[in-house]
C-alpha cells in the first residue's frame, strides 16, 4: 500500500476536544517525552517541519483529524518570520485595487473567524484612519473600504465582527489623531482591521495541538530525510541542537513548512522541483505611546505600498519596508537606510515629526515570496496553487507550503494537510480547525466579564488584569494560581522571589509570566522570554538586557541552571544587543549583516 493511501492512526473518539492546562504545557519534560515519542514510539501520520505559524497551525489541522502527528523546530517556536511581522490580522485593503476579491474575502472570513473563536484573547479589533488629501478620494476610497467591509460581513455569514467603516471630516480627524498634520487634509475613512501578538499565536497553536496529542520539539533540526528503496520520503533524521544527538523520525508523510529556509529544506530530499523561495526584508520601528497623540492607528499609502502606524498599550509599531534580502535568512536587520525611510514616511503625515531619539525598538524579518519551480514535465496535478501561498510534492512522501500570511494560516494548514492525505483520506478525515479555540480562548469572554472584580480582588489596576486577559485567556486563574500557590511556599521576608509581583525591571509585567514562559510556554533560554514571551527586545531601548537578572533569577531553578548557565545566557543576549546596534548604524545590508554572528 503506497504512503499517500495507508490508513492514517485512528484514535479512541473521532470527536477530539482541546485540552487546557498542563496536558496543553511546553516545557522541558514535555520536550524529552515528545523527543522519546517521535524517535521510538510508532510511525507517525504526518510530520511538520518548521515551527512558525504556518508549521503550527498544520500541526493543529492534522491533530484535531485524529493523525498521528509530530512537529519540530530548529530554534525556538515562532523565532523566524512569525514573530516579526507587523502583527495585524487583516484582510488586505491593497489587495482590492489589484481586484483580488478572493483573497480578501478569505482572509476577511479568517479575521472574522480568529476575533470570534480561534483566539478571542489574543485578537483584538483595531480602528485605523486612512487619510484623505482630495474630495475625489473619497469617492473611491469609501467604495473600496466599503467593499472591504462587505466581503468580511459576508464571510461572517451576516454578523459584523468589527464596526464598518465611518466618514470624518477634517475636525472629526484631528480630534481623534491630533498627531496629525490636517492642514492638507479634506478628512478621513476610519475603517477597522485586527492587531495579534504573532509570535504568542503561534505559542498557542503548538500548545493547542500538544493537547490534542501531537508530539512537538523545538531545537530539533532537520538534516536529512529518510527514504525506503523506491524513493519515498518515510520521514528525517534530525539533531537535537540541545545535546547534538542525532535522531531517526519515522512518518508516512511529511510537511516542510519553514518559509524562508524552504530551498534549503526541501533540497534535502530533492534538487529538482519543489518551491523557490524570494527573502524580502520589511522592517518596523517602536516608540513610546506618548510619542504619537491619537485613539486610533493610521493607515498611510506610500509610493511602494502602504504604512502602517499601529497602536499597542504601551507603545506604536510603524512599519514595513519591503526590500530584496540576498544574505543569510537567519540573520535580517534593520540598517540606517530602513529606519531613515519608515520615519521619512510617517512624519509626512505627522505634525510632530518623530525623531531617532523617539525610537525605542527596531526589529526586522523576512516574507517568503515564492515562484513554482517544477521539474520539467512533470505532473501539474501534484501541484496546488491557492491565491497568494504554494502546496506541491517535492518527493513521494513529502508535502511544501509556502507563501501567504499570518492571517491566512488556517486555510493554509487545511491545504497543506489535505494534500499530503490525498483526495480520499482528506474527504474521510476533514480539517475541524473551523470552529476550533485555542487554548485561552474557551471562557475568555465571560472571564474578561469580571476583569474589574478580579482588579479589585486582588488590589490591582484594571490595566493589569486586562494585560493578563488578552495574553493568556481563560488561563488567567491557572497563572495567578500557580504564582500564589509559589508564593505560599517562600520564607518570610523573601518577597523579591515571589511570582505574584512585577518585575522590578519591567513592571508591566509580573514575575509570574516569566516562570509560565518556561512552565508553560516552552522556554529554554533567555532570548526566548525577551524576544516572544515577555517581549522587552522590542519596547525597551537596551532590549530589556537591564531586565535579564531578575528573569534569569526565575528561570534558572526551573530549568535547573548553575551559575555557569546563568553567565552564558546572560552574555549570549548581551552579545546579541551589540550586534544588532552596530548593525543598525550601517547603511546598506551588507555592511549591517557583516556584525551579526548570532541569529536573529
Amino acid at each position: 500500500m503506497s504512503p499517500e493511501h495507508r490508513p492514517p492512526h485512528v484514535p479512541t473518539s473521532r470527536e477530539v476536544p482541546i485540552l487546557e492546562g498542563d496536558g496543553s504545557a511546553l516545557n522541558a519534560e514535555q520536550r524529552t517525552r515528545a523527543l522519546t515519542e517521535l524517535t521510538s514510539g510508532e510511525p507517525l501520520d504526518l510530520l511538520v517541519v518548521g515551527g512558525g505559524v504556518t508549521g503550527a497551525g498544520i500541526a493543529l489541522d492534522a491533530a484535531s483529524r485524529g493523525l498521528r502527528t509530530g512537529i519540530v523546530e530548529m530554534g525556538d517556536w515562532a523565532s523566524g518570520t512569525s514573530s516579526w511581522s507587523s502583527k495585524l490580522v487583516h484582510g488586505g485593503l491593497r489587495y482590492l485595487y489589484q481586484l483580488d476579491f478572493p483573497l480578501v474575502h478569505e482572509a476577511l472570513t479568517e479575521r472574522g473567524r480568529l476575533l470570534t473563536t480561534t483566539a478571542p484573547h489574543l485578537v483584538k479589533p483595531q480602528p485605523f484612519l486612512w487619510p484623505l488629501k482630495h474630495h475625489y478620494e473619497r469617492v473611491y476610497s469609501a467604495v473600496g473600504v466599503g467593499l472591504y467591509d462587505a466581503l468580511a460581513v459576508a464571510g461572517a455569514r451576516g454578523r459584523c465582527t468589527v464596526p464598518l467603516q465611518k466618514h470624518l471630516g477634517r475636525r472629526g480627524t484631528q480630534e481623534l489623531a491630533p498627531a496629525l498634520d490636517t492642514s492638507q487634509l479634506v478628512g478621513a475613512i476610519r475603517f477597522h482591521d485586527a492587531r495579534v501578538d504573532d509570535a504568542r499565536l503561534v505559542i498557542d497553536l503548538v500548545r493547542s495541538a500538544v493537547g490534542l496529542g501531537a508530539f512537538a520539539a523545538s531545537r530539533t533540526q532537520v538534516t536529512k530525510y529518510l527514504t525506503d528503496g523506491a524513493g519515498t520520503v518515510t520521514g528525517a533524521r534530525v539533531v537535537d541542537r540541545e545535546t547534538g544527538r542525532e535522531h531517526d523520525i519515522r512518518a508516512t508523510r511529511t510537511i516542510n513548512a519553514t518559509g524562508v529556509w524552504t530551498e534549503q529544506t526541501q533540497n534535502l530530499a530533492a534538487h529538482e522541483g519543489g518551491l523557490k523561495v524570494l527573502a524580502s526584508k520589511g522592517i518596523h520601528i517602536v516608540v513610546p505611546k506618548e510619542a504619537i497623540d491619537a485613539k486610533t492607528g493610521i493607515f498611510l499609502r506610500t509610493e511602494k505600498s502602504v504604512l502602517f502606524i499601529i497602536p499597542w498599550p504601551r507603545y506604536w509599531v510603524i512599519g514595513t519596508t519591503d526590500t530584496p534580502w540576498q544574505h543569510n535568512v537567519s540573520k535580517p536587520v534593520a540598517t540606517s537606510a530602513d529606519i531613515d525611510y519608515i520615519l521619512e514616511h510617517a512624519n509626512a503625515a505627522l505634525s510632530r515629526p518623530l525623531t531617532r531619539d523617539d525610537i525605542i525598538g527596531t526589529y526586522a524579518g523576512l516574507r517568503p515570496l515564492l515562484q513554482p519551480q517544477l521539474k520539467p514535465g512533470s505532473d501539474t496535478a501534484s501541484t496546488k496553487i491557492s491565491r497568494e501561498h504554494t502546496v506541491t510534492r517535492v518527493a513521494p512522501g513529502l508535502t511544501a507550503i509556502a507563501g501567504g500570511k499570518l492571517t491566512t494560516y488556517r486555510v493554509m494548514a487545511q491545504d497543506a494537510v489535505d494534500h499530503a492525505l490525498g483526495d480520499e483520506l482528506a474527504t474521510t478525515r476533514p480539517s475541524r480547525t473551523t470552529t476550533l479555540p485555542l487554548v485561552g480562548a474557551n471562557g475568555y469572554r465571560e472571564l474578561a466579564g469580571h476583569a474589574e472584580e478580579l482588579a479589585s480582588t486582588r488590589g490591582w489596576p484594571l490595566t493589569r488584569v486586562t494585560h493578563l486577559l488578552d495574553r493568556y485567556g481563560s488561563e488567567t486563574p491557572a497563572l495567578l494560581a500557580a504564582a500564589d500557590e509559589h508564593d505560599a511556599s517562600l520564607a518570610v521576608g523573601s518577597r523579591e522571589l515571589a511570582w505574584g509581583q512585577p518585575l522590578t525591571g519591567a513592571p508591566d509585567f509580573l514575575r509570574a509570566e516569566v516562570a509560565w514562559a518556561v512552565t508553560h510556554e516552552g522556554a529554554t533560554h533567555l532570548d526566548d522570554v525577551l524576544l516572544r514571551r515577555v517581549r522587552l527586545d522590542i519596547e525597551r531601548r537596551d532590549r530589556g538586557l537591564s531586565a535579564s537578572d531578575e528573569i534569569l533569577a526565575i528561570m534558572a531553578p526551573l530549568l535547573g541552571w548553575d551559575a555557569a548557565d546563568i553567565d552564558r545566557e546572560r552574555q549570549a543576549y548581551a552579545g546579541r544587543v551589540a550586534q544588532i546596534a552596530a548593525a543598525e548604524a550601517e547603511a546598506d545590508d551588507a555592511a549591517a549583516v557583516s556584525h551579526m554572528s548570532i541569529a536573529i
